[in-house]
């Protein structure tokens, strides 16, 4: 029986060919370290790196490449920003929705000193930007905040927590892990002061690829995460502090940034919006074959538009690692039980500490995979309801 795959939320698969395709390129007829030496090879593999800087600003709305730094993941972006942005004596503003890629450094921060109030969401993961705004303190220096949830895929209201952010002079970050490349985005026009992404998701790049937006001027007031060879001003023993060189010490993963920014290349294609519709279409199908199935439990809000494709849900009775088990064993249904790295999320929506059974739709997921999850779900859950009348 072929695989069902519904855990794009943790890793897009299958990628595009496009994306390996680029990556043997580079490591058949290039291979050189960008930036490093003078030789064609070096100069070739920069032009590769840059190319994958102009992917990444061109799907988020940044006119300038070089606003973009990149890192192995979002994880890695999300640290470099707090953890340089943030010192004791500061307040940051985040929502009950969050990844523990949010969450950790800022709990860490917490013990350095840096004051931490945690906007309250309703259960289904939607937070009021009244209740944002009512955490802001005079001392605020960051909001933080993910773009959609990874348990329930909730949307939050970035419009609403960036106007916010720039009327009391506090720096917005969106960690959009879950939504650069399936959902538009537009950091000037939204107000975004630092964006982080992983190319792994559905930017469909391969793993270890990620990084972040900054606003031109703000690098200024972000210390460096690492400091080391960048290629660029060897004669001084100081980091540089110009973007993005400033951020992106030691040999970038250029392999990897070839596939990255084919894969970038892959959603610009298709397009964006078009994505996000099918995306909504496969989700409202999953939905409603759910809606009123005996013996489950939905999470999140039912509205599409108010969520990406990332669903979650659990058989009452049944423990979500007993359900993945049955799902991948009986139909070869692929998901992802538990917490998802997101215990703050799973607070929220009051399926702490067992979790939920999540499923994840991408690109290239089709009606017939959704009805089958469906199908498969409804019988694990006739079956076990069965068992124990």
């Amino acid at each position: 029986m072929k695989p069902v795959y519904f855990d794009n939320a943790a890793t897009s698969w299958p990628k595009p060919p496009e994306m390996m395709e680029a990556m043997v390129r580079f490591n058949e007829s290039i291979g050189a370290n960008p930036g490093r030496s003078g030789h064609r090879l070096s100069i070739e593999a920069a032009r590769v790196v840059y190319e994958a800087r102009e992917c990444a600003a061109r799907i988020i709305g940044s006119p300038d490449p070089l606003s973009i730094s990149f890192a192995k993941n979002a994880t890695e972006a999300i640290n470099c920003v707090l953890l340089g942005l943030l010192k004791a004596g500061d307040h940051v503003v985040t929502s009950g929705m969050e990844h523990n890629s949010v969450m950790r450094p800022l709990r860490f921060l917490e013990r350095q000193g840096v004051g931490l109030s945690i906007a309250p969401c309703s259960p289904a993961g939607v937070l009021d930007p009244d209740d944002a705004m009512r955490a802001v303190k005079g001392n605020t220096k960051v909001i933080v905040v993910t773009h959609a949830s990874n348990v329930t895929g909730t949307l939050l209201p970035l419009d609403d927590l960036a106007r916010i952010a720039r009327e009391r002079g506090i720096v917005f970050v969106v960690d959009a892990s879950q939504t650069a490349g399936s959902i538009p985005l537009d950091v000037v026009r939204t107000g975004i002061d630092v964006l982080c992404f992983t190319g792994h998701k559905s930017l469909l790049g391969p793993q270890g690829t990620g990084g972040f937006y900054i606003r031109k001027g703000l690098e200024e007031s972000v210390s460096p995460l690492m400091r080391g060879g960048t290629g660029s001003a060897s004669e001084f023993e100081e980091q540089p502090d110009f973007l993005p060189d400033r951020f992106e010490s030691g040999t970038p993963n250029a392999i990897g940034l070839a596939g990255l920014a084919a894969g970038i290349r892959f959603v610009l294609g298709l397009g964006v919006e078009a994505i996000r519709e099918k995306e909504a279409h496969l989700t409202r199908l999953f939905l409603e074959g759910m809606a009123g199935m005996p013996g489950t439990r939905l999470y999140g809000p039912q509205n599409v538009r108010q969520r990406t494709a990332v669903v979650s849900f659990n058989i009452v009775g049944m423990s979500p690692s007993e359900v993945a088990f049955e799902l991948d064993e009986q139909f070869a249904v692929l998901s992802r039980p538990g917490l998802h790295c997101a215990p703050a999320a799973h607070r929220t929506i009051g399926t702490f500490p067992e979790g939920t059974v999540r499923f994840s739709f991408g690109y290239s997921t089709t009606e017939d995979e959704v009805r089958r999850g469906i199908e498969a779900v409804a019988h694990i859950s006739a079956a076990y309801h069965k068992r124990t009348l």
